[in-house]
């Protein structure tokens, strides 16, 4: 039986202005399970950055609730890698350790064993200026990971590099993951980025968001990223998500 760790209830999120108010998000409703990577897809500014914001606690719900049983802890992402020019590799995947004040020997080690696991062993004493952007976003997940976190939330992870960049990225990303038994849940507007990588795929309707679908994605076998691509099932998912985003074939 699947352990579940988070359950979204009901979550909505309005926002005020001159004008009035604004529905961001309605009625927001779903499980998540340990182990589990599930990717959240919409059309453009329907909100999805904002639900991840209110997981995340960055950002208020209006009304619903998050129930966290456990007091899981939660590592945030960005689209951006964010690194600091003015510091090298480590330091960089130091600085979540630093503003936790978690920062231990033992922790140190951990971390970089994780710079070692992943390649970027030769790299630690470098500048961010020195690595490609894959690169540095090995190093910014690397970031997040040093926390130790329980869910990693990614929002639009690897949508500042170049496609064939992307997807080597995210294959690496998505074996990190999965090698490190951690849950995921990713932000992104591409669909074929959600089906490579995702257990669950959660479509979202246009603001206000709401859930119009969700998928549970089954492959034959535990493959890679790239290979479900190649997957004949793939396209029938692809299909079936393109047109629950209201996109004419």
């Amino acid at each position: 039986m699947k352990n579940k760790i988070l359950e979204i209830k009901n979550i909505s999120k309005n926002y005020h202005n001159l004008k009035g108010e604004i529905k961001a998000i309605q009625d927001i409703t779903f499980n998540v399970y340990d182990g589990e990577f599930i990717a959240i897809v919409g059309p453009s500014g329907c909100g999805k950055s904002t639900l991840l914001s209110i997981l995340a606690n960055l950002t208020d719900k209006s009304s619903g609730k998050i129930i966290n049983k456990n007091n899981l802890k939660i590592g945030y992402m960005l689209q951006q890698d964010s690194l600091f020019p003015w510091r090298n590799i480590l330091n960089n995947c130091l600085l979540g350790l630093e503003i936790t004040n978690e920062l231990t020997e033992k922790n140190k080690e951990y971390t970089i064993n994780l710079l070692k696991t992943y390649g970027l062993e030769e790299f630690i004493d470098k500048y961010p200026d020195n690595l490609s952007g894959g690169m540095r976003q090995r190093v910014a997940l690397i970031r997040t990971l040093a926390i130790k976190p329980d869910i990693l939330l990614l929002d639009e992870a690897f949508s500042a590099l170049d496609s064939q960049t992307r997807l080597a990225v995210s294959n690496d990303v998505y074996n990190i993951i999965k090698k490190e038994k951690k849950t995921a849940i990713m932000v992104t507007h591409d669909i074929q980025e959600a089906l490579s990588m995702a257990d669950k795929i959660i479509v979202l309707t246009n603001r206000p968001a709401a859930i119009k679908n969700i998928y549970e994605i089954n492959f034959e076998s535990k493959i890679s990223p790239l290979e479900r691509r190649l997957c004949p099932e793939f396209n029938d998912y692809y299909n079936k998500i393109w047109r629950d985003l209201n996109v004419k074939l």
